[in-house]
């Protein structure tokens, strides 16, 4: 290389952006547009989403779902739930200025200069999913619209603006997305699969309510009836205790399933343990910090036990 070149002239790179000075501001503008778009929607809480679901399938398929059916279940769950998301993140954009923890996202931060149009391309996402799922499948199709209404109707609109217990009825949003993954490979209500969505159910509390804890401040100041900022910690972490109970036995349960076994059950046992020795921490002195620890832990044991899933379905389904 001639050192009397610069670096980055001497590259393609460089090249291109002499030859089109325009292209390295459009590349600019688009990857900000997709981040955007992925805050939006969500993304991280969507991957779990995701996760779930194919938990759900693998469990229905018996450890061999088609390719082509999860990655329909991949496209279409993710367009369906970051639709559901964006929805939610524009119908709360007023709560969310109040909020410390959500008042940067893109619509109370005033990043999007056009908020109708969040509502309208998700809404798009959403009926899209729906209708395509609806060729392939047509129970995939009713549990994709199923956890769409869930969330963004009887949640976003009906219950959090008005009851503490919100969450537990919302916590429905995500067992929908188990029960879409058995639907995408013909198995909607495969009983282990049924087993993993009540589980998702009895989880979601719990680990809602774990991180409210640790902004009571935030939902006082949003006027958000969420259960930490109305009762007092040990009555919450008492709630949070019997959803973590109930999440952890329903796992412990699924053990019994031939298609999982001790390749299942080891991780998810050790899971379980550590996410009940904090949740006994929290009432012993139920604090901020603590709710913070199970808050974290309980995604862990979420995601053990569907890991766990795919990989006992998938070892058994190899050898079968």
């Amino acid at each position: 290389m001639d050192p009397s070149v610069p670096h980055e002239q001497s590259l393609p790179l460089g090249r291109v952006r002499r030859a089109w000075p325009g292209v390295g501001a459009a590349a600019r503008r688009l990857a900000g547009v997709l981040a955007l778009a992925m805050e939006l929607a969500k993304l991280r809480v969507v991957s779990l989403l995701l996760l779930t679901s194919l938990g759900g399938a693998f469990l229905a398929a018996s450890g061999r779902p088609s390719a082509s059916r999860l990655a329909l279940l991949l496209v279409l769950g993710t367009l369906s739930a970051g639709g559901a998301s964006a929805m939610n993140q524009f119908l709360e954009r007023e709560p969310d200025r109040a909020m410390k923890r959500t008042r940067r996202r893109p619509l109370p931060s005033g990043r999007v200069h056009h908020p109708e149009w969040v509502l309208r391309l998700a809404l798009a996402a959403v009926i899209g999913a729906s209708l395509v799922a609806l060729v392939f499948s047509p129970w995939l199709a009713v549990f994709l619209s199923a956890g769409a209404v869930i969330y963004v109707g009887v949640y976003t609109l009906w219950l959090k603006p008005r009851s503490v217990l919100n969450i537990v009825v919302g916590g429905a949003a995500g067992s929908c997305a188990v029960l879409a993954g058995s639907a995408a490979v013909g198995q909607p209500f495969h009983p282990a699969a049924v087993t993993l969505a009540l589980l998702v159910f009895l989880w979601t509390p719990a680990h809602f309510w774990a991180l409210a804890m640790t902004m009571q401040s935030d939902y006082r100041a949003a006027g958000v009836p969420m259960l930490p900022a109305r009762a007092p910690n040990l009555t919450s972490a008492r709630w949070i205790a019997v959803h973590v109970a109930a999440a952890v036995a329903a796992a412990l349960v699924m053990a019994v399933d031939p298609s999982l076994g001790w390749i299942y059950f080891f991780p998810v046992a050790a899971a379980s343990l550590a996410v009940c020795i904090l949740t006994v921490r929290l009432l012993r002195s139920p604090s901020p910090q603590r709710a913070m620890r199970v808050f974290l832990t309980s995604n862990l044991f979420l995601a053990v036990v569907v890991g766990a899933v795919i990989a006992a379905t998938a070892g058994r389904g190899a050898l079968l």
